[in-house]
């Protein structure tokens, strides 16, 4: 089994978000660093993001952040981080984020997090990386992503194992166990196709 020593965690930065996914948030947060896991995130101080954050810093965990110089400016970057590292687009920022990673857990959030989420799952269905995707499925949200999912397989625009790369878990609780009974990866990352 491999060892998971940092988690990429994509999710919201909106502070409108429910109180379920906020406290959800803050849980996952204290779970990896009560786990000893490294966060790698955005950077940002806002919602989930700041949320997640805090959970770890205030459990006495580490946390790295990447934000661009265009958002450090209009959200601010998280200033209690143990390393945020300012870059000069998205890109970089995701990729930045990806190289830092183990794994990845997906928590509710808006367009950017579902851009970061079919980027990632992406580069596992062209092997360009074999990091697990968990989803943090809370309170039902992600659902209709299982659904969009399921419906690309079945009109054949992905194959019926590639609806097997993402985890969907209900609680956050399930986050840590599943990371620590997880095969090592398969994939060479200096394939062809990177």
């Amino acid at each position: 089994m491999q060892e998971i020593k940092s988690v990429c965690v994509y999710c919201g930065s909106s502070s409108r978000s429910e109180l379920i996914y906020q406290k959800s948030a803050f849980e996952l947060g204290k779970a990896l660093a009560d786990a000893g896991i490294q966060l790698v995130y955005g950077g940002g101080q806002l919602g989930l993001m700041g949320l997640v954050a805090d959970g770890v810093i205030n459990h006495g965990g580490r946390a790295i952040g990447f934000i661009t110089k265009n958002l450090e400016h209009i959200e601010g970057g998280h200033s209690h981080l143990s390393e945020l590292h300012i870059v000069d687009s998205m890109h970089t920022r995701k990729l930045k984020m990806s190289e830092n990673a183990d794994a990845f857990v997906i928590l509710p959030g808006g367009f950017g997090t579902l851009d970061e989420l079919f980027e990632i799952l992406t580069w596992r269905q062209l092997e360009i990386h074999d990091k697990p995707l968990i989803i943090a499925n809370i309170n039902g949200y992600w659902e209709p992503l299982k659904a969009l999912i399921h419906s690309v397989v079945e009109h054949r625009f992905a194959r019926p194992m590639d609806e097997k790369l993402l985890i969907f878990v209900t609680a956050i609780d399930e986050i840590i166990p599943l990371l620590r009974q997880l095969p090592e990866p398969q994939v060479d990352v200096t394939s062809k196709y990177v």
